[in-house]
């Protein structure tokens, strides 16, 4: 049996107050960054080929069911306000289509043959990157799409959460954080969820620093699309040119972006 699968090390929670509830799931959240170091070796083998693929004009596809495929879409959705890359740079597909994002498509996850489908309607090429999320490490739906890519050279990484899965098997750059009984049992948007968001922070986040998106430690690319984040774009623009905050602004309206403004002020 996976270990996500396995009984929880609690037991009777009906009877739990809300406090030794909390306190519990929180000591259980407490153990998934640990399991997340002891995998920063196979994250860094990932995403050293994500860079170049990224870097070499492909794109990063994440493809997985449930939870798992929600998480793809949420990170990869949040990629181009956040360093103002091109929307389809990365995507996240899930089994079940858009729909299943709120609402489970029955047995979507146990069709072999559609992530590659999934995958070629979204314009996939062998300079692509694929990406498999799958808490459990069995998901037919990623198992397949992962096996299609293989047999084409495109190259798949996967992000599970069982030791030794058929997932990790068929992926060339595996990553495993072993995560686990949930706190309540085989409930892997838990733990299992908590790991596999936080991998994908660490993918994304190294990939777009080394692919020049961040300067310093700003994002100096990001899209100003709300109030908040004109804000912040113009406070970046103060501290590194050491302006008022009326000239920040003038120029963040003039050149658009971060980075173009300090380009254009330091020319």
């Amino acid at each position: 049996m996976s270990t996500t699968e396995t009984a929880s090390h609690y037991d009777h929670l009906e009877k739990m107050s809300v406090h030794e509830l909390l306190t519990n799931i929180n000591n259980e959240d407490k153990t998934v960054p640990l399991a997340v170091e002891k995998a920063i070796p196979q994250i860094e083998k990932l995403v050293e080929v994500i860079v170049k693929k990224l870097g070499d004009g492909g794109h990063l596809f994440y493809i997985g069911a449930g939870t798992s495929g929600r998480l793809g879409i949420v990170d990869a959705s949040e990629c181009p306000p956040t360093y103002g890359v091109p929307f389809d740079l990365i995507q996240g597909i899930i089994a079940g289509g858009d729909g299943a994002i709120r609402k489970a498509v029955e047995f979507a996850e146990d069709d072999f043959e559609q992530a590659w489908k999934d995958l070629q309607k979204a314009g996939i090429t062998e300079k692509d990157v694929v990406v498999g999320i799958a808490a459990s490490g069995r998901t037919p739906y990623v198992i397949g799409g992962l096996q299609a890519c293989n047999e084409r050279g495109i190259a798949t990484g996967c992000v599970v959460c069982n030791a030794n899965s058929k997932v990790a098997e068929t992926a060339q750059f595996p990553v495993e954080v072993i995560t686990g009984p949930e706190f309540v049992t085989g409930s892997t948007r838990m733990k299992a969820g908590t790991a596999q968001k936080l991998v994908l922070n660490m993918l994304t986040t190294s990939t777009m620093i080394k692919l020049g998106r961040v300067k310093g430690n700003k994002m100096v690319d990001m899209q100003l699309s709300n109030l908040k984040l004109v804000d912040r774009g113009a406070r970046m623009l103060m501290e590194e040119l050491q302006i008022s905050h009326e000239d920040a602004s003038a120029l963040l309206e003039k050149h658009g972006n971060v980075r173009a403004a300090i380009e254009a002020f330091k020319n």
